[in-house]
């Protein structure tokens, strides 16, 4: 089938071209520049900047608007003091299967640092999440994500201490949490309640991931309940908006 205007599945319609037909200069050189990287593979660095202006008779502020976007993108990124190609980004299933699965599965290497785990009285709000008395000791876990050591994430779990009471001791903070409440303490997981959206790091988040602050980021809230469905878990997932997309299946519904 061809495709109308020539653009491919998914694109936008007409390459992105407004119906009056005027582009602005910066999109005909971010459109140009991404032709190029299909040509270039993974870690290949892009032409000088005053290059790529002379190609496509732009000024190099011009040229800087078009590289930005496509960084944001995730089609490129820096490396040191050049723009080389980026990857393709990591696609995580919006279920139940963990974060190292999901890299795992498309053939990098998942991994995670630890920045902090400390030990504090449950706040009530917390509480009624995580099916506790305001006060009950809980386990407040930070990490790092990584893959193939490319930090792309920040994940802060809370867990009540009765529920895994030697987080501190018995738990490798670089391996996946989930398969330490199956293979270790027998807890499976039952169901889960996820909320995405958009934002900005925090400063902080920014310094820990590695990033601009004004890069867009996933952030995905999850409460996880075991398989007698009591609560088990609160999740807040900070993703890299360059480098992830997130997929699920849907089934048909019963609405309208």
């Amino acid at each position: 089938m061809d495709f109308p205007y020539g653009q491919k599945p998914g694109a936008p319609v007409r390459s992105g071209i407004p119906e009056h037909g005027r582009i602005p200069k910066y999109y005909a050189a971010k459109v140009g520049i991404a032709a190029l990287l299909d040509t270039l593979g993974e870690g290949e660095p892009l032409p000088a900047e005053r290059e790529l202006a002379q190609r496509f008779e732009v000024s190099r502020e011009t040229l800087r608007q078009a590289l930005r976007e496509l960084i944001l993108e995730g089609r490129l990124r820096r490396l040191g003091r050049g723009t080389v190609v980026a990857g393709p980004k990591l696609e995580q299933p919006l279920s139940l299967a963990s974060y190292t699965e999901g890299v795992r599965n498309q053939g990098r290497r998942p991994g995670r640092q630890l920045i902090g785990l400390d030990r504090f009285p449950c706040p009530p709000l917390l509480a009624v999440d995580l099916g506790l008395t305001a006060g009950d000791p809980v386990w407040h876990m930070e990490r790092v994500l990584l893959a193939d050591d490319e930090r792309v994430g920040l994940e802060s779990t809370y867990v009540a201490v009765a529920r895994v009471p030697d987080l501190d001791t018995a738990f490798a903070p670089d391996s996946s949490f989930y398969a330490y409440l199956h293979e270790e303490l027998g807890i499976g997981f039952g169901d889960a309640d996820e909320r995405l959206e958009t934002v900005l790091a925090t400063p902080r988040e920014a310094l820990l991931i590695g990033t601009p602050g004004a890069l867009p980021m996933l952030l995905i809230h999850r409460f996880s309940r075991d398989t007698e469905g009591r609560p088990l878990e609160r999740v807040r997932s900070l993703y890299r908006g360059d480098r992830f997309s997130f997929t699920t299946h849907l089934n048909p519904g019963t609405g309208d």
